[in-house]
């Protein structure tokens, strides 16, 4: 299968820059979707442009193809954003929005790039020697969730014009507790791709001494691990919390209300997961359209419900 280019994932060559990344965002379902549609509609369309890039270079990683091409793939974004930074032109309509959002929120080009990082971190070795990401150790698990996860929060509180420490630490927090949770909300789906992103450290804790995704998937010991990283999870929300707390502190400017309802959406779907168990790692566990709209409203109008 030819791999994903600059504007080949979605047909949106003949969109504006900004219908073309509302229309990745909108088809994707994200939980992330009613939070985003709520904003003004600056910010709206530039976390439109942000999460449709992150959409695009994940396609890359995740669809089946030659690791070379997919590199490549990833190679050429990475050209196209620094492109952007440099003064060029965009190559596509959601180049084009990227760069609105850049040009009017001052978005990083680092946290841009750790984004292409994070993705080409699921990239098999070229020799088919390694599948991406089998059982990372602890630390190189962190690296990654700092950059699919906490790259995304670093550019979402530049948006939310909110970029003091306390704010940052917030997003970086946030991040981590995101991204762990949609690990263990996906182990079986990552599994049937040959992923694992279960750390080393739990693995061997409930001695679990494969990598090999589907026999660390049928192991017995399974939901041992699978509880111990959803504790790691709670404790970033709660770090979340507190820094949240902090950044709410000497009347900054900016409204973190939109990351807030991400929070509360994703601390329940942890919560539902754990009450799910995981004896069947595969039976999903979803937040509904209706639900996650309502706490998006909730908290757009500054009464977010508990998680």
């Amino acid at each position: 299968m030819p791999q994903p280019t600059l504007d080949s994932t979605r047909d949106d060559s003949a969109a504006t820059p900004a219908a073309a990344a509302a229309a990745v965002t909108q088809s994707s379902g994200s939980t992330f979707y009613w939070p985003m549609l709520l904003l003004p509609r600056s910010k709206r369309a530039a976390m439109f442009a942000i999460y449709a890039f992150c959409r695009r270079i994940d396609d890359i990683a995740d669809e089946p193809g030659d690791p070379v091409e997919k590199r490549a793939a990833l190679d050429e974004w990475r050209r196209e954003v620094r492109g952007l930074y440099a003064g060029g032109a965009p190559s596509s309509p959601l180049g084009a929005a990227l760069k609105g959002a850049i040009d009017r929120y001052g978005l990083p080009r680092g946290e841009l790039e750790a984004l292409i990082d994070g993705m080409a971190m699921d990239i098999p070795t070229d020799d088919g020697s390694a599948a991406g990401l089998l059982a990372p150790p602890l630390p190189t698990l962190r690296l990654y969730c700092r950059r699919v996860a906490g790259a995304v929060g670093m550019l979402a509180i530049r948006v939310f014009d909110r970029a003091d420490a306390s704010t940052e630490a917030f997003a970086l927090a946030l991040g981590e507790a995101l991204q762990l949770t949609n690990i263990l909300r996906d182990v079986a789906e990552d599994a049937q791709m040959g992923r694992l992103y279960l750390p080393r450290e739990l693995l061997d804790d409930a001695d679990i001494g494969t990598s090999d995704p589907a026999a660390v998937l049928t192991h017995p010991n399974l939901p041992k691990v699978c509880e111990a990283l959803a504790d790691l999870a709670e404790e970033k929300f709660a770090e979340s919390r507190r820094a949240l707390e902090e950044s709410r502190k000497g009347g900054r400017r900016g409204s973190l209300w939109a990351a807030v309802a991400m929070m509360v959406l994703y601390h329940r779907l942890l919560v539902r997961l754990r009450a799910r168990g995981w004896a069947d790692p595969a039976q999903r566990v979803r937040v509904g359209k209706r639900e996650c709209a309502l706490v998006a409203i909730r908290c757009a109008v500054g009464y977010p419900p508990a998680s």
